[in-house]
């Protein structure tokens, strides 16, 4: 009768996190190429922001005026 021992040495252990680096480091590459991570996107956003802003504080000119009238 043969027996087949299920052994879990340190060299496996090494291989199997470098194999999950490995992943997580394609993960994150595709991620930045698609542009999901890319900074220019808050850049957009605070840049709509502003433009929001300004054109809150033209209502508001417009809706004053109007009300002199």
């Amino acid at each position: 009768m043969m027996h087949y021992y299920n052994t879990f040495g340190v060299l496996d252990y090494i291989v199997q996190i470098l194999f999950i680096l490995l992943i997580l480091g394609i993960a994150i590459a595709f991620l930045s190429r698609s542009g999901f991570m890319n900074t220019e996107n808050n850049e957009k956003l605070v840049a709509m922001e502003k433009d929001i802003a300004e054109i809150k504080k033209t209502v508001e000119e417009i809706k004053e005026k109007l009300e002199e009238i």
